[in-house]
């Protein structure tokens, strides 16, 4: 199924982005597969249903935390190359992508993790963590991760992964998304290859998505920028970069289509309220 692909807070953290930038830099440098070829468009180009996202949240109002967020906000933080710290408005906290080298600082409620690279996941989560959400099994099954915590839903959708041989292992990252505050984000994750209707179909309604843009390790700029039309997002948050050449690289080939904007922090707080009236890229700061 690969299609159109290709074979990270400041302050305290300072230190820890600068190792994990150095491990990151090591890995690409030192990996070996090729660059693959994108495939042709199918006849019929998937595309995103105007509908909520299955199985929304409904229920009783989320209980309101003075001095946090209200029942309609999201906190994301960018703590760098592909992991995130997502808070809802009771406080459990996700992070996208844990793995040894650049994580949040504090501890998840949540952790999801990709396994295309030792960047995406690690083999020593903290115990104190409650749920340990892998992207992958072992026997080449989806992992189909369908997890209620408080006010937080998490889902995973399936996709397939380049090898180090050149090959494709099928199911070997997720897609994940989280229903928070009547918001649906979702992290591709390690995506390699543009999505299907099914995939489609299963992501559902989708607000805001993290997507990588580094335009080779995961996928070319076209194909990634064929991901972003399918999915219809109001608000893409880039991740997984090495360099600013390489971010500005993709910004420029999607500025003709999309609003781009630069947070001077690596944290946002959003609600259904304060999206975008028209799709935008929104930078945070951090690699």
């Amino acid at each position: 199924m690969l299609g159109r692909g290709h074979a990270v807070f400041s302050g305290g953290l300072a230190g820890a982005m600068l190792l994990a930038a150095g491990i990151v830099f090591s890995a690409a440098a030192q990996a070996q597969t090729p660059i693959m070829k994108a495939q042709a468009n199918p006849a019929v180009r998937p595309e995103m249903k105007a509908e909520f996202c299955p199985g929304f949240i409904a229920g009783n109002a989320p209980r309101v935390i003075p001095a946090a967020l209200a029942s309609d906000q999201v906190r994301i933080t960018f703590a760098g190359h592909a992991t995130f710290l997502i808070e809802s408005p009771k406080l459990v906290r996700i992070a996208t992508d844990y793995n040894d080298y650049v994580r949040p600082p504090v501890l998840p409620d949540i952790a999801t993790m990709n396994h295309a690279h030792s960047t995406h996941y690690t083999d020593r989560p903290d115990p104190g963590i409650k749920h340990v959400l892998r992207g992958w099994r072992d026997d080449g099954t989806p992992a189909a991760h369908d997890v209620s915590y408080q006010d937080v839903r998490v889902r995973s959708i399936a996709t397939n992964i380049r090898d180090w041989n050149g090959g494709t292992r099928r199911h070997g990252n997720s897609i994940f998304v989280f229903e928070i505050g009547n918001l649906c984000i979702a992290h591709l994750g390690h995506l390699h290859h543009t999505l299907t209707q099914q995939q489609l179909d299963e992501i559902g309604r989708v607000d805001i998505v993290m997507v990588p843009v580094d335009g080779s390790w995961t996928m070319d700029l076209d194909g990634m920028a064929d991901v972003l039309q399918s999915l219809k997002a109001q608000l893409m948050i880039p991740m997984h970069y090495f360099s600013m050449s390489t971010l500005s690289r993709f910004l420029d080939r999607v500025r003709d289509k999309y609003t781009v904007e630069n947070s001077e922090t690596p944290s946002i707080v959003v609600s259904r309220a304060t999206m975008p009236g028209a799709p935008k890229f929104l930078v945070l700061p951090g690699r």
